[in-house]
């Protein structure tokens, strides 16, 4: 039967001894699992020499984990390879979500500097003109501007990056699509 929270803070020992407790019944799996989820709902991210993966989304369920392993945060280049964007617009989108997610200084707002800085690192080609490149991703639905030259992923874009890429992972099951019926020609209604 679960306890209810008090509303007396636990010393660190108590906290660990709860947990000892909690997990102690549960196989080593379960307990992996128990404590990942937890660690997830938390925004922890795993410390090194836990062998599991690493969640590229802090919080992310578990189906968008990544392959890189846990105690070692991804690089850029390692996040391209990954999610394998198809255009400069779809990279921009990567590597707004890289920095507000996943670098170790992290920042919301992206710029044309941070944009050049991180294409490059990735190895991706940088657009003839690199300056407009945030003004696209905006206009293609990824970004929002914050001003002063700068962007912030907004949900459309985070979702590309999170759930979309790469383009050929499989998405979820939807229906068969529905076809509009187009009225036949020269059917309906006569003219007298």
């Amino acid at each position: 039967m679960a306890q209810k929270p008090t509303d007396a803070a636990k010393s660190l020992g108590e906290a660990i001894d709860e947990i000892v407790l909690a997990l102690s019944s549960l196989d080593e799996l379960s307990r992996t699992t128990a404590i990942r989820a937890a660690c997830e709902h938390l925004k922890i991210i795993f410390s090194p020499g836990v062998e599991t993966t690493y969640p590229i989304a802090r919080g992310a369920r578990t189906d968008t984990e990544s392959s890189i392993s846990v105690g070692r945060l991804p690089d850029i280049r390692e996040l391209k390879e990954e999610k394998q964007p198809s255009s400069a617009n779809e990279m921009a989108a990567l590597v707004a979500y890289y920095l507000s997610e996943i670098a170790t200084e992290r920042k919301d707002d992206v710029e044309l500097e941070d944009i050049v800085k991180y294409f490059k690192q990735a190895k991706f080609p940088l657009p003839k003109r690199p300056e407009f490149l945030l003004t696209n991703a905006k206009y293609a639905g990824y970004f929002e501007s914050v001003g002063d030259g700068k962007y912030r992923l907004n949900p459309v874009g985070y979702n590309l990056v999170v759930h979309n890429l790469p383009r050929g992972a499989p998405t979820s099951v939807k229906g068969p699509r529905r076809t509009k019926r187009r009225p036949s020609k020269g059917k309906g209604k006569r003219r007298a």
